[in-house]
């Protein structure tokens, strides 16, 4: 009876898998080989170690010398020549101002001379941020700072109670932020002088500078401790809604 091979146990349809593997492998044992390190370890004796010491060297400092060139020598003299003079020379004689005890002094008596104090300029208008002491607001209290930024508020308020908003709205302009900027003076006396306004429209104009208008009176600013005019800008902003 004959043995028949099962079709599985074939290995002919493997051949070039099993080539491939055992390249595969050859190709990895060279590699190993080639790269492999082998080190030579060797110990001595403690005889064989010498120790040896550190020299020092003295290095002596040296200072360079700098050549310095001579001074060139100095130009001949030029030829002096000797001119006789035959005129004759009249000596001036310089009579002492100093007075003896014998001689008569007249004092004269001058009438009252009056000091004439030339006053120092100051200047007209002071811008308020560079004033020394800022006028103050009625019911304003504190030191210098604080009387200064207490005005700047009191003087908000004031325009944003006062200032009528509606007329923006009145005058068909674009939307947006609209800036109107006022100027006006305190004069010596604290009260309010030149009102001028700069603005989109004329009738804003007119409403920001009547609002100033209605500021009450203050006390005015000095500048070494005098008192002066002072200049204030004050910008206000409207919103302007579609």
């Amino acid at each position: 009876m004959l043995t028949k091979k099962s079709s599985k146990a074939r290995l002919s349809p493997y051949r070039k898998l099993f080539f491939q593997l055992g390249l595969v492998l050859t190709l990895l044992l060279v590699y190993i080989s080639l790269e492999w390190k082998t080190v030579e370890r060797y110990v001595g004796e403690l005889d064989d170690v010498s120790f040896e010491t550190e020299e020092f060297v003295d290095i002596p400092v040296t200072e360079r010398m700098l050549k310095v060139k001579p001074p060139p020598p100095p130009p001949a003299p030029e030829k002096i020549e000797i001119v006789t003079n035959d005129e004759e020379i009249i000596e001036t004689v310089l009579e002492s101002t100093e007075t003896d005890e014998s001689e008569f002094i007249e004092i004269t008596e001058y009438e009252d001379i009056e000091e004439i104090i030339e006053e120092e300029e100051v200047l007209k208008d002071i811008p308020f941020a560079i004033i020394e002491q800022a006028p103050i607001y009625p019911g304003c209290k504190g030191n210098k700072e604080e009387l200064k930024k207490c005005l700047q508020d009191k003087i908000n308020k004031h325009v944003l109670k006062h200032f009528r908003t509606e007329i923006a709205q009145d005058l068909s302009l674009t939307a947006g932020k609209k800036k109107v900027y006022v100027q006006f003076k305190i004069d010596k006396t604290g009260e309010i002088v030149d009102i001028r306004a700069r603005g989109p429209h004329a009738r804003l104009e007119k409403e920001a500078i009547r609002v100033v208008e209605l500021l009450p009176k203050m006390t005015p600013g000095k500048q070494r401790t005098k008192p002066v005019r002072v200049s204030y800008t004050l910008p206000v902003t409207l919103e302007v809604i579609q």
